[in-house]
C-alpha cells in the first residue's frame, strides 16, 4: 500500500483561510447536503425522475450517485474534513447542473429568467471554488489535522 507523502499532506491540510471560512463551509456544505438527501427523499422530483427528464442515461443510478457524493462531500465540507478533496466533486456537479439545466435554459428563456435560476448554482459554484483555494480554514477538523502533522498555515 502506497503512503501519501508528506508534502501531498501538507498540501490537503493547510488552509489560507482564518475561521472566517467556517461560514462558507457551513452554507455550502449544508446545501449540498440537503440537496442530496431529497434526491432520495422525493426521486420523482429531485432524484432519477428529474435525472430522466433532464436526459440523462440510467437515471435510476445516476441519480443516487450522485445524491451520494453530495451527501458524502457536503457532510465533509461542513465538518471541514478533506475540504479540497471534497470541493472538487462538488465543482464538477455544479459544472454538470449548470450545463444540463441552465444553459438550455439561456437558449430558450434569456439571460434574465437564467440568472434567476442559477443563483444557487453559481453560488455553489464559487463557495465550492474557494474551498479548494483557501482550505477549510482553522475551526476545520483539517485543522486539527495540519498541527497534528505539524503542517503550518500558508
Amino acid at each position: 500500500m502506497m503512503t501519501p507523502s508528506p508534502r501531498l499532506i501538507r498540501r490537503l491540510l493547510r488552509s489560507d483561510g482564518s475561521a472566517v471560512v467556517i461560514l462558507v463551509r457551513l452554507a455550502v456544505g449544508a446545501v449540498f447536503l440537503s440537496e442530496g438527501v431529497q434526491k432520495f427523499l422525493f426521486p420523482a422530483a429531485l432524484g432519477a425522475g428529474r435525472f430522466a427528464k433532464i436526459g440523462f442515461p440510467a437515471p435510476e443510478v445516476v441519480a443516487p450517485f450522485v445524491g451520494v457524493f453530495e451527501v458524502g462531500c457536503g457532510a465533509l465540507v461542513l465538518a471541514g474534513l478533506a475540504t479540497r478533496l471534497a470541493a472538487i466533486p462538488l465543482i464538477i456537479d455544479m459544472v454538470v447542473a449548470i450545463t444540463t439545466t441552465k444553459m438550455p435554459m439561456l437558449a430558450s428563456t434569456g439571460f434574465w429568467a437564467t440568472a434567476h435560476e442559477a443563483r444557487t448554482d453559481w453560488a455553489m459554484i464559487l463557495g465550492s471554488l474557494y474551498l479548494l483555494i483557501v482550505g477549510g480554514g482553522s475551526w476545520a477538523l483539517d485543522a486539527r489535522l495540519a498541527r497534528r502533522f505539524g503542517v503550518g498555515r500558508g
